[in-house]
């Protein structure tokens, strides 16, 4: 059934497509939103007829809902067609105009080519996709920002904005490490509950970012000190988390000096940002919640205006 009625067909459809999930937003046009609908179909898992079956669906949701911008893993090599990267320092304009043409059974839409870059740092490559779309709308709704945000999820970014663009960025696997380490293997045998903040948390942050020892004597170490008595197991998973994630803010605090200095922006879901938000604290650095919808929602209409203004 169409839930349609009365669109004033000056917005868009914003379609956040990636690995595991399909999340596609109704946006006026006024930036607000007015629908979603989502699945647990991401592009690891379907094949190209899924994909255009589940485009197909969305068109017949919303037949009035104005252009389709999709961004995410379906712009990639496993997606429906690869779309460049769009290199750093890259603003909104740059993105939209790389924005690349496809139709999907019928269904036109304009696939976002994420960003790439150069780390100054080290010379390293890094790319990103998906995030952009959340960056440009915390931009949105924070025009006057420079400086570091981060983005804590399965593959966490620590990005730097300057003048509305992303200049630079780095990116730390330790949710998918976390995620893979307790789900199966040694470490999963003395891991009981789901991680949460409190003294085992702080203690793994505050070891990691000692750096007496590389990531893989400590987290065996994890082990050792639950097969001693040291740590329940009702406190490992904290315990692994907060190493995961202090290695990585160890990693942030050598790439960014300044790290602290000015409250970090952190985009995702509440409970993973209030882990990161607890370990920065740690280190004496504030940070502030930003709710992943509402500036992936923003994100869109930022890149739809961009494309009419084009």
């Amino acid at each position: 059934m169409s839930r349609d009625d009365n669109f004033d067909g000056q917005g868009c459809i914003g379609v956040n497509w990636g690995s595991s999930n399909f999340r596609a937003y109704r946006i006026d046009g006024e930036g607000r939103l007015r629908d979603e609908f989502s699945r647990p179909a991401g592009v690891a898992s379907l094949k190209r007829p899924g994909m255009q079956a589940l485009m197909e669906e969305l068109a017949a949701l919303w037949p009035r809902g104005g252009p389709i911008y999709a961004s995410g893993m379906i712009g990639s090599n496993i997606g429906w067609v690869e779309v460049p990267y769009a290199p750093a320092p890259a603003d909104i304009a740059a993105v939209a105009q790389r924005a690349q043409a496809a139709s999907m059974g019928g269904v036109d839409l304009r696939i976002v080519p994420g960003i790439s870059c150069r780390r100054g740092f080290d010379g390293g490559p890094d790319i990103m996709r998906g995030e952009e779309i959340e960056l440009f709308g915390f931009a949105a709704l924070n025009p006057a920002w420079n400086g570091l945000v981060a983005l804590p999820g399965t593959h966490t970014k620590w990005v730097r904005f300057e003048a509305g663009c992303i200049t630079g960025f780095f990116t730390s696997m330790s949710g998918e490490i976390y995620d893979r380490l307790t789900a199966a293997g040694l470490l999963s045998s003395i891991v009981e509950g789901e991680a949460c903040d409190g003294p085992a948390f702080r203690d793994g942050v505050g070891t990691a970012l000692q750096r007496k020892l590389g990531m893989a004597a400590l987290l065996f170490g994890a082990r050792a000190r639950v097969i001693q008595g040291m740590l329940g197991k009702q406190e490992a998973a904290s315990y692994l988390r907060g190493l995961l994630i202090g290695s990585e803010l160890a990693d942030a605090r050598a790439i960014h000096p300044e790290l602290g200095r000015a409250p970090v922006p952190l985009i995702g879901s509440g409970p993973l940002c209030a882990l990161y938000a607890s370990a920065l604290s740690t280190i004496g650095a504030e940070s502030r919640f930003v709710d992943s919808r509402e500036a992936c929602v923003r994100g869109f209409s930022a890149l739809h205006a961009a494309r009419r203004l084009a």
